[in-house]
């Protein structure tokens, strides 16, 4: 265990933390002296089946580094498994001080070959379980008056990719999701942030790898390991945190970015308003210059990461 602990004393909440980042978060998060529920249903990377295995391991693991932990197997993407989930930490610790939702899958498709299932699920697992485990937590947090919330979001969604509707839809659902709860929360001291992680995890290992570019790109990403993730997201969930709400961030191997929110670029005016031939004429074309192109995450981040 860590000598100066970021989490001493602490009980925090990981889901999706059989697995990749949320696994190596769980671990810091016991470094660094937090109590941990490990929350992970144990299902592939399309949400299918379930495994105690994966929890059971990592609860094992931080047990016989010296900390303290529980595993928890329910879903977040139904709203009575997701309260139970905060129900583990209260009934095994006694309380709550941090959640991070960074359950996951993914079931990507081409978006007019996406079902509605695909679409669906996706929602379900990142948006609404985001949702349900932090509205779970939030009236604990309201009472005692502190809390941090890490949620995990995704270039995908901030920027854009290929075949990800739903995925993508979700991220950014996130975002929203989390700036309504650091706006509405401040007051009460409880924090809430995003992280966008760069990182190899079984997830990222669905993308294709059928063309040489595709193999290239997976290559670099797998440099990446998930344990790059954890610092920052345990660093969120302590006091040394405590003026840091609101925020995206990214992290990427050993860079760490803020991330931009939507704001105004430019704006025109017409005295007598517009109609759809002025909007035409002039309101496009002094826009235009300004117009995001169809980037995706890999053509904003497009640098070897370092």
């Amino acid at each position: 265990m860590a000598q100066n602990k970021a989490l001493d004393g602490k009980v925090v909440i990981v889901t999706g933390a059989g697995r990749g980042i949320g696994r190596e978060i769980a671990l810091l998060a016991a470094r660094e002296g937090a109590k941990v529920v490990v929350n992970d249903p144990g299902g592939a990377a399309d949400g299918s089946g379930t495994s105690a295995a994966p929890a059971e391991e990592v609860v094992e693991e931080i047990r016989k580094a010296g900390g303290t932990a529980v595993a928890n197997f329910e879903t977040v993407a139904e709203a009575v498994p997701a309260s139970k989930i905060v129900k583990t930490a209260i009934d095994s610790f006694g309380k709550l001080d941090g959640v991070v939702n960074n359950a996951g899958i993914l079931r990507d498709a081409i978006f007019h070959r996406m079902s509605v299932d695909a679409f669906e699920a996706v929602i379900k697992v990142h948006l609404m379980g985001s949702f349900y485990v932090s509205h779970a937590a939030a009236r604990l947090f309201r009472e005692q008056e502190s809390g941090s919330f890490v949620h995990f979001t995704s270039t995908s969604g901030l920027v854009g990719n290929f075949g990800q509707a739903n995925y993508a839809a979700a991220k950014l659902g996130i975002v929203g999701l989390s700036k309504s709860i650091a706006l509405d929360m401040n007051r009460f001291n409880v924090r809430s942030n995003c992280v966008s992680p760069f990182a190899w995890s079984r997830l990222i290992g669905t993308i294709p790898t059928e063309t040489e570019a595709q193999k290239e790109r997976v290559a670099r990403i797998q440099q990446m390991g998930p344990e790059k993730i954890a610092p920052l997201s345990v660093f969120l969930l302590g006091d040394a945190a405590k003026d840091v709400t609101g925020q995206i961030f990214a992290v990427r191997m050993n860079e760490i970015f803020l991330m931009g929110q939507s704001r105004p670029l430019r704006s025109v005016h017409r005295a007598d308003g517009w109609n759809c031939e002025t909007i035409g004429e002039h309101a496009i074309p002094a826009l235009k210059g300004s117009f995001y192109p169809l980037d995706r995450s890999a053509d904003v981040f497009s640098w070897d990461a370092i």
